[in-house]
């Protein structure tokens, strides 16, 4: 399938996001995933910024990029938080480059042993306001081109179009409200996924594939179903294990 074909699924996924009953979690974990697979780029993650203005990891396209992520998180350095503090974007940052390493040695250092040499952030805008970015990893040294870059700006603008619709745009309290309980709901998420990939004794990836296609099969919103899990309110072996996820759509 073209990348012209791709991104027309994409736009026809935001479309569909246009419903009351929309699991904005979901999305953002497609549309990273979904950025993987037009840019040139080896891995892909959305942050988002809580009602304390401190960026959350929401989505990554693998369990290595949200590790990364938080690690730069919790160090309070990276492109991602640099981007969101300045509204620019970090474009084609040399991961081996000394100078990079000096001004975030952390970062730089867990980045280079994932196995990432160049990274690049792009902002997620709510009018005039950065509500979060977007990060984009690479194996390989060559830069984003001109094209690359222009679409990673536009699946940025998708992203949040697809926040957009989960608030109230004129009441700001109510904005930051629904966007902490996507975080917190993230936050249930991830324990659960740590549960699954122990009790099925396989790899979180594994797990949160398996946990998402039984999710979309019986159309049950991920931080609902997370709860319920997370609560012993449901039985995970109705949930097929990863090995047997082939024959799931």
């Amino acid at each position: 399938m073209t990348r012209e074909q791709r991104l027309t699924e994409v736009f026809v996924e935001v479309a569909d996001s246009l419903i009351d009953d929309f699991d904005v979690i979901d999305f953002l974990q497609r549309l990273s995933e979904r950025c993987v697979e037009l840019l040139d780029v080896a891995a892909a993650g959305i942050l988002l910024a809580d009602q304390h203005d401190e960026l959350q990891t929401i989505a990554a396209s693998d369990e290595h990029t949200r590790l990364l992520e938080l690690f730069a998180l919790q160090h309070d350095q990276g492109p991602c938080v640099e981007c969101y503090r300045t509204g620019s974007p970090r474009l084609n940052i040399d991961l081996t480059d000394p100078h990079i390493t000096q001004e975030w040695p952390q970062f730089a250092t867990r980045a280079r042993q994932t196995g990432f040499v160049v990274t690049n952030a792009i902002p997620l805008r709510l009018r005039r306001r950065v509500i979060g970015t977007l990060g984009l990893f690479q194996t390989d040294s060559a830069p984003l081109g001109a094209a690359d870059i222009t679409l990673a700006q536009a699946l940025a603008d998708i992203a949040t179009i697809a926040i957009q619709q989960q608030r109230t745009l004129d009441h700001s309290e109510v904005e930051r409200g629904q966007l902490q309980s996507a975080l917190t709901s993230r936050i249930v998420l991830e324990q659960v996924k740590g549960i699954l990939a122990e009790r099925w004794q396989t790899s979180v990836d594994d797990a949160f594939t398996a946990f998402r296609a039984y999710a979309r099969t019986h159309h049950r919103q991920l931080a609902q179903l997370a709860r319920e899990i997370a609560d012993g309110a449901f039985d995970t072996d109705l949930i097929p294990h990863p090995t047997d996820t082939t024959s799931q759509p």
